[in-house]
C-alpha cells in the first residue's frame, strides 16, 4: 500500500467521523468515495456506521464498479459515485450524506439558488435539486447526471445531498457549506425573508472565484436550458438587477405582506369573538390562529407566551 493510500484512507475515515458527529448522517447513511488512480477508486462500505470506519473496511474497486479488493462490498450508492467521476474528470472525491436541514429543503421541494450568502456564491454558486430517484437504483445517477457538469452540490429530492472537490476534504467542507447555508436561509425565512444579493454584485463575486483559487464548474446564467441538450450546462443564482444598492429585499415575500394587508379592512368580526378570515382560517379568542379543519398555527411570539404561561402554572 501506497503512502498516497494511507492518507486517502485516513482522510475518508476522518470524514466519515466528522459527517457523523455533525449528525449529517445517521445509523449507516451515507457514503464517500476518493480517486486512488486511473484506474481506481476507494470507497466506504455498506453497512457501516461513518463514525466509526476504519482504514482497512475501505473497498477499492474500478470505475465499472467491480470490486478488486477489500473484505466488504462497496456501498450500493457507489453508482452515483461513479456516475459523477464520468462527467466530472476534475472531481477527485465524492461525499453523500442527510444533513438534517439540507435535506428538509430537499423535502419541501426547495433549491437553494438564492443569492444570500457571497461565501456560498464564491464556493458553490447555486445548489439545485436533483429529481427523485429511488436510491441504490440506476434511477439515482441519472437525477444527479442533470446537473453535476455545473455544480460541485446539489440537493437530492427527497433524500439528501451530495458534493464533490478536488479531495475528500474539499468535497467534504462543500456538504459543510450547503447545511450552513440551510440553517441560515431557513432562519431568515422565518424572521421574515432574506435580503438578495444584487446581479451586479454576484458578478463581482464570481470574478473573486479565480482571486481564491475556486474554479468554477460552469458559468451563472439565467436560464438551466441555455446550454442545451439533456444536461445543465450553466448555474442558475436567483440575483435581482437593482440600479440602487447591492442588497435587494425579497420582492415574492413583499408581495405577500402587501396580500396579508389588504385582507385586513375586509375582515368582519363574529359575535363570539371569533375573527372571520374566510372559509379556511379563523383567531380563536386568545389571538391563536387556527384552521376551519382543526389545525392551530402560531407566532413565535404566541408560542412563547403558551410556553411561559404553561411555566407559571407548574410552579404554582
Amino acid at each position: 500500500m501506497t503512502r498516497v493510500e494511507e492518507q486517502i484512507r485516513a482522510d475518508i475515515v476522518e470524514a466519515g467521523r466528522r459527517l457523523y458527529a455533525r449528525a449529517y448522517v445517521a445509523s449507516n447513511d451515507g457514503n464517500i468515495s476518493a480517486r486512488l488512480d486511473e484506474g481506481r477508486l476507494i470507497t466506504t462500505p455498506k453497512g457501516v456506521c461513518k463514525g466509526f470506519m476504519t482504514p482497512d473496511m475501505m473497498v477499492i474497486v474500478d470505475y465499472e464498479g467491480h470490486k478488486l479488493s477489500g473484505e466488504r462490498d462497496a456501498s450500493t450508492e457507489l453508482p452515483m459515485h461513479l456516475e459523477i467521476y464520468r462527467n466530472r474528470p476534475d472531481a477527485g472525491a465524492v461525499v453523500h450524506a442527510h444533513p438534517p436541514l439540507a435535506t428538509g429543503f430537499a423535502v419541501a421541494g426547495i433549491p437553494l439558488t438564492r443569492a444570500v450568502l457571497a461565501e456560498v456564491i464564491t464556493t458553490l454558486g447555486s445548489i439545485p435539486i436533483a429529481a427523485y430517484g429511488t436510491p441504490s437504483t440506476a434511477e439515482l445517477p441519472e437525477a444527479v447526471r442533470k446537473y453535476i457538469r455545473a455544480h460541485d452540490g446539489m440537493l437530492l429530492a427527497n433524500h439528501g445531498a451530495v458534493t464533490c472537490g478536488t479531495d475528500v476534504f474539499a468535497a467534504y467542507y462543500k456538504m459543510e457549506t450547503i447545511e450552513h447555508f440551510a440553517k441560515i436561509s431557513l432562519v431568515a425565512r422565518m424572521l421574515g425573508g432574506e435580503n438578495l444579493i444584487s446581479r451586479d454584485e454576484v458578478e463581482r463575486l464570481q470574478g473573486l472565484r479565480g482571486f481564491y483559487g475556486i474554479p468554477s464548474p460552469a458559468p451563472l446564467c439565467s436560464d438551466p436550458s441555455e446550454g442545451g441538450g439533456d444536461q445543465v450546462a450553466c448555474q442558475v443564482l436567483e440575483a435581482p438587477d437593482s440600479p440602487d444598492g447591492r442588497l435587494v429585499p425579497d420582492a415574492s415575500l413583499a408581495l405577500k405582506r402587501d396580500r396579508a394587508e389588504d385582507r385586513g379592512p375586509q375582515r368582519a368580526r363574529l359575535r363570539d369573538g371569533v375573527e372571520d378570515r374566510g372559509p379556511q382560517r379563523a383567531r380563536l379568542h386568545n389571538g391563536v390562529e387556527a384552521s376551519r379543519d382543526g389545525e392551530i398555527r402560531l407566532t413565535y411570539g404566541e408560542l412563547a407566551a403558551l410556553i411561559a404561561d404553561a411555566v407559571r402554572a407548574l410552579k404554582d
